[in-house]
């Protein structure tokens, strides 16, 4: 080795070693706390409690809805029951949707009833119904390729499969069949659109979910069937027949109503006028009882939230639990968040809404700086056998209102992400129920919360901005 490259090394050395003496490091005392919330988290009860009889004495909670607004008022008392301060709800206004009956039959090339929903947002039919020949499409961007006139005059069929997997990345490229299938099918003339169900299950049961229409493209009625019944007309497109088809739909769309949101916290010390924002949303779907989407997110943050405020220390910053209200069908309580408090600091912000399986993997998306707290961070969740992965580790998503607000304001985040291998078998469905929660599961979740945000609050360093 030349001697350059000696001294090179050498200086490349002494630059490393006061790097590492002077990375941003957590307080012992606060890390011995947070290893103290770990294990007091995996013997809670307060999050199956919470979600048990949220799901039993409420049910369903449509946004804008009766039962969502019955739900507020019992989580508002809920979370100052479990020892949070400052619980309120802030309400926001909104134009809800508002399923009404529904049917599709098929009438040809044999007669059978098929299990359906309409799809979030979707216009009714005409009163006297639909009644059409079927054009049906392999997927999405069949459909989206057509340049011919094989929709005009029919319902369109989309049979976009989706993919299961642990961290859900089949919903992607699925969900776009539900979003859109209604603009690309009326750009060509169809008279109504219908879709495989975006899930992974093979009962029939149908898959509600929004979609959305465009300005300047005809409104038509949307709908999804059932997987297995998606099958069937698949099998009898393949042997050639005519598939003709019956739609009645109908539904309310533009009711002048509100959402709110829900919140409590957990306050600061010194910056306490910084926020650590854990959250889920309290809004679900009408076909199920919004157990797993989102109660279950709903009671793992509120209890984590609830076992920092009984555990001896207050929290440097201040933990903020915000039930959004409206994710499922137009984000009015993020966006109404966001308005609120855009100039208040955010440390963190972060979402539980992917269910109720165990937390298996810890992503960031935080300034550069702060990387080594997060590594930290992520060292005592290992234990409870959550990964922080070697590639993409700063790359994560918190849950979807919480990244609609890292988006508008750069606020950094963190996702904890869960097994989702069976979440989307009932996900927007009847199947939405206590039943499909195990109630084990629920105590890993809230001691990986509650370690997270103790130790977000108790940070010596800004984790944002978020690199975008």
């Amino acid at each position: 080795m030349k001697r350059r490259d000696v001294l090179g090394a050498a200086a490349l050395l002494a630059c490393g070693t006061s790097r590492a003496q002077t990375a941003p490091a957590f307080a012992a005392e606060d890390l011995q706390h947070a290893e103290l919330l770990r294990a007091a988290g995996l013997q809670d009860t307060q999050a199956w409690a919470f979600v048990k009889e949220l799901c039993d004495t409420i049910g369903p909670r449509p946004a804008g809805s009766d039962n969502e607004r019955q739900a507020a008022a019992w989580a508002q008392a809920r979370l100052t029951a479990l020892g949070l301060a400052n619980a309120r709800t802030e309400p926001t206004p909104m134009k809800a949707w508002v399923r009404g009956p529904a049917s599709a039959t098929l009438v040809a090339p044999v007669t059978e009833p098929l299990v359906m929903a309409a799809l979030g947002n979707s216009i009714a039919a005409p009163p006297a119904g639909i009644e059409a020949e079927i054009a049906w499409y392999t997927d999405f961007a069949a459909l989206k390729a057509d340049t011919t006139e094989r929709a005009k005059g029919r319902i369109v069929f989309i049979d976009q499969k989706m993919a299961r997997a642990r961290d859900g990345s089949g919903y992607g490229p699925a969900v776009a069949a539900r979003s859109q299938g209604a603009v690309e099918a009326a750009r060509r003339g169809a008279l109504a659109v219908g879709i495989r169900s975006i899930g992974t299950d093979h009962e029939r049961i149908a898959h509600t979910g929004a979609m959305r229409y465009e300005i300047g493209v005809p409104r038509i009625p949307a709908f999804a069937v059932s997987v297995p019944d998606a099958d069937r007309l698949a099998a009898l497109h393949a042997a050639g027949k005519t598939l003709r088809l019956q739609l009645k739909l109908d539904a309310k769309s533009d009711v002048e109503t509100t959402t709110q949101n829900v919140i409590a916290e957990v306050p600061g010390t010194d910056l306490a006028d910084e926020i650590v924002l854990v959250s889920g949303h309290l809004d679900s779907w009408d076909l199920g009882r919004g157990a797993v989407d989102d109660g279950a997110g709903c009671a793992i943050v509120s209890a984590a939230a609830a076992l920092i405020a009984r555990a001896g220390r207050r929290p440097r910053r201040t933990v903020r639990v915000v039930l959004f209200g409206n994710e499922e069908n137009g984000f009015h309580g993020a966006m109404s968040y966001g308005d609120r408090y855009k100039a208040v600091v955010h440390q963190l912000v972060s979402e539980s809404d992917f269910g109720a399986g165990r937390i298996w993997q810890m992503k960031s998306r935080v300034q550069p700086a702060a990387l080594p707290l997060i590594e930290k961070m992520a060292s005592l969740l290992a234990p409870l056998g959550v990964a922080w992965p070697e590639q993409g580790a700063n790359e994560g998503g918190p849950g979807p209102d919480a990244a609609l607000l890292m988006r508008r304001h750069k606020w950094p985040a963190i996702g904890l992400a869960q097994d989702g291998t069976a979440y989307f078998d009932v996900h927007h469905t009847v199947h939405d129920t206590l039943e499909r929660i195990d109630p084990a599961t629920l105590p890993q979740n809230v001691a990986c919360w509650a370690v997270t945000a103790w130790l977000a609050a108790q940070a010596p360093l800004p984790f944002g901005p978020a690199p975008l």
